[in-house]
């Protein structure tokens, strides 16, 4: 994809791109951690403390590959509402709903910056690899949304593919994210360049400590987590009763 510095946070140039990855993203991500991916994804959903028969929101869904995670907390009384704005990736997702044919799981398509969602309505909310593709102003945007669609008493967890803070470490894995990613991205779907973005992305993000303290300026109680030495980063935090 061309893109210019200014427009790789604008909403379309990123529901663009996933749009375009969708058929081969779940798959690529899972080669390119080793399978950490899997990994990260129940660390951080079990640090969101889902109670069963809880409402989860979980937004930037992807092909909701949170949904066997947060199922094993809410059990057959819980709802799970998955919000995103990528066309291609919500196909993929109403695909895997046929495997949870008894569950409750809506799917709306909607930016979660767009305040269409109702407040205090969520008792948890999970946001998977979704961060870094927002510049720090929406990361703000999206800290205040969370705080407002919690319920009291509510909690959230997020992960983010991150840089680790050791050189020896950050460096070799920003070499492998920003030319092997996109090696692979070319073999599953014939563009390195949309994966070449996820490194650009992941540069930029860092680590999750400013969206950490984005969330604690809403009020929010938040914990601050690493996973795998930096690869990834999360925040976890609930809303005051």
């Amino acid at each position: 994809m061309n893109s210019s510095q200014s427009d790789i946070y604008q909403a379309g140039f990123v529901k663009q791109l996933f749009d375009e990855m969708a058929g081969s993203y779940e798959r690529v991500n899972y080669i390119t951690s080793f399978g950490f991916s899997s990994r990260w994804r129940r660390q951080f959903v079990a640090n969101c403390g889902i109670r069963p028969g809880a409402v989860v929101y979980d937004l930037m869904t992807g092909m909701g590959e949170c949904w066997r995670e947060i199922l094993k907390f809410t059990g057959d009384k819980g709802r799970i509402c998955a919000v995103d704005f990528s066309e291609g990736m919500l196909r993929l997702a109403e695909k895997r709903r046929q495997r949870y044919a008894n569950k409750n799981i809506t799917i709306s398509k909607s930016d979660v910056l767009s305040g269409e969602l109702p407040s205090a309505t969520a008792d948890h909310i999970v946001i998977a690899f979704g961060c870094k593709t927002f510049e720090s102003v929406q990361i703000r945007r999206l800290a205040t949304e969370v705080e407002r669609l919690l319920k009291p008493g509510g909690s959230f967890s997020l992960v983010e593919i991150s840089v680790p803070p050791a050189r020896l470490l950050a460096i070799p894995y920003m070499v492998y994210l920003r030319f092997f990613i996109p090696l692979l991205g070319k073999i599953f779907l014939g563009n390195p360049d949309n994966y070449r973005m996820l490194g650009v992305y992941t540069s930029r993000f860092g680590d999750a400590r400013e969206t950490a303290s984005h969330f604690a300026a809403t009020g929010l109680n938040i914990r601050y987590h690493n996973y795998f030495f930096g690869c990834a980063t999360g925040v976890s935090g609930r809303k005051e009763l």
